[in-house]
């Protein structure tokens, strides 16, 4: 088998196919102005925090309306609860006081009975879920308690009847058994056999009728009956063994006694099957019943509750798949905008650093990408551009300086022309500078923009396998995952602002360098943005630069040329006032002065310093003291051109070795127009006469 060989081409076409698909989406994006970028990304974030917080509200609302359900049910259940351990409390002490009548019984069924009312009335009438069955509770609970009024009354009765029909007849009997035994004149008589076998019987008749009132037994009140029963058969026997009248007479009552006692003992039978029927049926039916309409409700509330359990757990799950929906959709969202944001900036970014690089290393002729772009990073190529331009001048005037050389006769004026384009190149030298530090400088926050993108992109999978996993997701959770990506949004936020007002700090300056155009504009911002465009620059020397420049200064000249003179200024205080990296200060002071008309600007550092010799030559073009390290010597030549010409101003030096140095630029608030310049200039070659002071 033989394998075709790979087309070296695929790969490739691939590669270019992708490029110029994500060429065509740069571009696209590049049509929004990077701050709205920015805040197209602070907004997704707003919006999902503000979504998961709707959702949350949302489903918090049901849970606790679901919660308060389950809570209701419980208390409800506690109620039920104590009301059946007080009702079943309440009718065994009706059961012991039945067996055993006490006072202290009786007090205790008295005060269980209030605490009972006081419940139904005071705790199941003001809950909700028992409010509807209170008069079925209190309806039952009253017959109850009604039946134990009546059980009182039978109990009573019972009692009476015993006093009365029971013991006291037999303790008539004991006395008459005693009188028929006086009456007997010796032992041996005939009525002695019957009359013990009687009393006998009497005594075990009494033994059985107290147990059978004790303890309700039936076999004691058979053996009343039947001792009963064998004391009226004795009876007749008796009498008729008597022998005297008073023996006779005392039979007579027993039997009557006897008659009584029957009688009594059958009510009492009578009273203790009423009591047992009331005992059955409206004290244990009653409580039955209770206990029947508690269970009834108790199995209401545990469907209640496990409703309400149903409902929670319903709407927690919901509330998880909702928010794992939004933010996965949210997140992925926020990933491509981010990633083509970052794409739109950085990629133009990178573009515009390698032209730079091509232009530093001295290949002119590769134009810079993105010129057309209408975004700052646009502005800024545009800037590169120029400086491009202006760097193949300088090129050219450089061959032509050179050429010029070998004719005399146009020496002077191809001078001239060559000075000025060197001039305007090295100007323009000086903001590629500043463009290539920028760039360098907004990559960091962009950089950090990406990294935070992807810590939350982590987060929110890691969120995601909780939402996945059967662990239940707690409240502290949510919390969490909200507040992470609220510190998300804060920091790209901050992070891309940091590098949008980079970019418009430079792309102000950038455009006043590259048009000469006169403009009223604030001296104090204009100094501020110059200052921040050169910072990137500063950032590898120990060079501290302080602004102390009034608000509300306002001046109609060139901010360009301003802007040109500090620049040149601050570098070469870096350069030259603190060399081999030195630390120093150098401090930017403005006022007005006399009345006003004109501006006083002193430019000091506490650096080197110079001597009397390099001060005379410090304007003259060309002229510098580090030329084997790549200066030109134009730098303060430039300044000193643009104070006295374009803005119209007198520029003074004063150095000490080793003190620092001052530039004292006093200029008009009003710039002079271009006639004025050329009629002060006029009928002179040499450069305009500038002060010097070493003192």
């Amino acid at each position: 088998m033989i394998e075709s060989a790979p087309d070296p081409q695929a790969k490739p076409a691939d590669a270019d196919l992708n490029g110029n698909l994500r060429q065509r989406i740069v571009r696209l994006v590049r049509a929004v102005p990077i701050r709205w970028r920015i805040l197209s990304i602070a907004a997704m974030n707003s919006a999902v925090v503000v979504a998961l917080a709707a959702i949350i509200l949302s489903g918090a609302r049901v849970l606790d309306s679901a919660w308060d359900d389950v809570r209701q049910v419980r208390d409800s259940d506690r109620v039920l609860a104590l009301l059946e351990s007080e009702t079943s409390r309440l009718h065994n002490l009706i059961h012991r006081y039945i067996n055993q009548p006490s006072p202290e019984l009786f007090a205790e069924i008295l005060l269980l009975r209030e605490a009972v009312l006081g419940t139904l009335a005071n705790r199941a009438a003001t809950d909700p879920v028992l409010s509807g069955s209170v008069a079925e509770l209190e309806k039952v609970t009253e017959r109850f308690l009604e039946g134990f009024g009546e059980l009182r009354t039978v109990q009573a009765a019972i009692a009476r009847t015993y006093e009365e029909q029971v013991l006291s007849p037999a303790r008539d009997m004991s006395g008459l058994y005693s009188i028929i035994e006086g009456a007997t004149g010796r032992r041996e008589a005939l009525i002695a056999p019957a009359l013990g076998k009687s009393r006998e019987a009497f005594t075990a008749m009494l033994v059985a009728a107290n147990a059978y009132y004790l303890s309700l037994a039936t076999t004691s009140a058979d053996e009343a009956k039947r001792n009963t029963d064998t004391i009226e058969r004795t009876i007749p026997v008796m009498n008729d063994l008597a022998e005297n009248d008073l023996q006779k007479e005392a039979l007579a009552r027993l039997r009557d006694r006897v008659t009584s006692l029957r009688a009594g003992l059958a009510k009492l039978a009578e009273q203790f099957a009423s009591r047992t029927d009331l005992l059955r049926n409206s004290i244990d039916a009653s409580q039955a019943a209770t206990i029947a309409a508690i269970d009834r409700l108790s199995t209401q509330m545990r469907q209640r509750e496990q409703t309400a359990q149903n409902v929670f757990d319903l709407t927690l799950k919901n509330i998880s798949n909702r928010m794992l929906w939004i933010a996965g959709f949210f997140l992925a969202l926020i990933i491509s905008a981010s990633g083509l944001i970052a794409l739109s900036i950085r990629l133009p970014l990178q573009q515009l650093m390698r032209a730079m690089r091509a232009i530093t290393q001295g290949d002119y002729d590769s134009r810079p990408l993105g010129t057309s772009a209408k975004d700052e990073v646009g502005a800024m190529a545009r800037a590169v551009e120029i400086f491009r331009e202006n760097a193949v001048a300088k090129r050219t005037a450089e061959i032509d300086l050179r050429a010029a050389k070998d004719n005399a006769e146009r020496a002077l004026a191809e001078l001239s022309t060559t000075q000025q384009n060197l001039i305007d190149a090295e100007r323009l030298a000086a903001l590629g500078g500043l463009v290539a530090g920028v760039a360098h400088e907004v990559n960091n926050p962009i950089g950090i923009s990406l990294t935070v993108a992807s810590s939350f992109a982590r987060r929110s999978d890691m969120f995601e396998a909780d939402l996945k996993s059967n662990t239940p997701l707690r409240r502290s959770q949510l919390d969490e995952f909200v507040q992470t990506c609220r510190d998300a949004a804060q920091q790209l936020v901050a992070n891309l602002h940091r590098a949008a007002d980079l970019i418009q700090s430079f792309k102000q300056v950038a455009v006043d360098r590259s048009h000469a155009e006169r403009r009223e504009f604030g001296l104090r911002e204009a100094t501020e943005q110059i200052v921040a465009s050169v910072r990137p620059v500063l950032r590898k020397t120990a060079v501290n630069v302080e602004v102390d420049v009034p608000e509300g200064l306002i001046i109609d000249s060139y901010p360009g040329a301003y802007g040109q003179i500090l620049t040149n200024l601050i570098l070469n205080a870096s350069n030259h006032a603190f060399p081999e990296g030195r630390s120093g200060t150098v401090k930017i002071v403005a006022r007005p002065r006399g009345s006003g008309d004109e501006i006083e600007i002193l430019f000091s550092d506490d650096g080197a310093g110079m001597t009397p010799d390099i001060q005379r030559k410090a304007f003259d073009p060309f002229f510098t003291t580090r030329r084997n390290m790549g200066g030109t010597g134009l730098g303060l030549h430039i300044v000193y051109s643009l104070v006295t010409q374009q803005l119209g101003g007198r520029l003074v030096l004063e150095s000490k070795p080793g003190q620092g140095t001052t530039f004292r630029i006093v200029m008009p608030r009003a710039a002079r127009t271009t006639a004025e310049t050329i009629i002060e200039s006029s009928g002179t070659t040499q450069w305009p006469t500038r002060k010097i002071s070493s003192t």
